[in-house]
This record gives structure tokens, sequence and C-alpha cells, in this order.
């Protein structure tokens, strides 16, 4: 089965990696990239996205598409990226989700066709 694992950034995370010091970020880095070596014959796409505030977002209801700058919802947690897995089952997401040394929030929706 295919998943996308979105990764939501809330802004006690930002805070808290904006606090800490050089060594304190490389090591927060580091257990990251551990994290995409141990499930990388699993990935079968990432990318990490630009900031919320690089966002255009289109509303469709009503008689006119709204066109306006910023993310699509006034919120405190903003997804800051995704993988694309193939696994065996929701369960083996839901694993590999539960190790994400991260941002606090995973979402796991996934992939039709």
């Amino acid at each position: 089965m295919k998943y996308v694992l979105m990764f939501v950034d809330t802004e006690r995370f930002a805070a808290d990696l904006a606090a800490m010091d050089e060594s304190e970020r490389e090591r927060a880095y580091g257990r990251v990239q551990h994290w995409f070596a141990e499930h990388g014959d699993k990935i079968t796409h990432h990318q990490h996205l630009m900031p919320a505030e690089t966002a255009t977002t289109i509303r469709l209801e009503g008689a006119e598409p709204l066109v306006t700058d910023g993310p699509f919802v006034e919120g405190k947690e903003v997804v800051s990226g995704y993988v694309e897995v193939e696994v065996a089952d929701l369960d083996e997401a839901l694993r590999m989700a539960r190790s994400w040394p991260a941002c606090p929030v995973v979402e796991i929706r996934p992939i039709a066709g």
C-alpha cells in the first residue's frame, strides 16, 4: 500500500528549534537523517516544503474563485514536508510515523490508485 506521511510543524516546535544552539540543532537534524536512512527502502519520494507564508490559496466556494496569499488555514499547525512510502499496510506506516524524530504531528493518508 502507498501512503503519504505529512509532517506538521507547530508554533511550539518551531520556537524550540529556533532556541537550540548550533550543536543541538545539528543533532536534531542528524536524527532526521538517521530516520530517512533507516526507512529509505520504503520511501519512494520526499520533499521539504517552503514556509507557509510562501503559499498561495485559491478558494472555489462561491461565484468567483478567491485567490489569497498565505496558507490555506489560519492555524498554529502547518504541513512542512512529506514522504511517500510503500509499505505492507497501515500498521507499518504507523510504525514509521511513531519513530519520526522531528515535528510533533504526522498525518498519514493512503494514496488513491
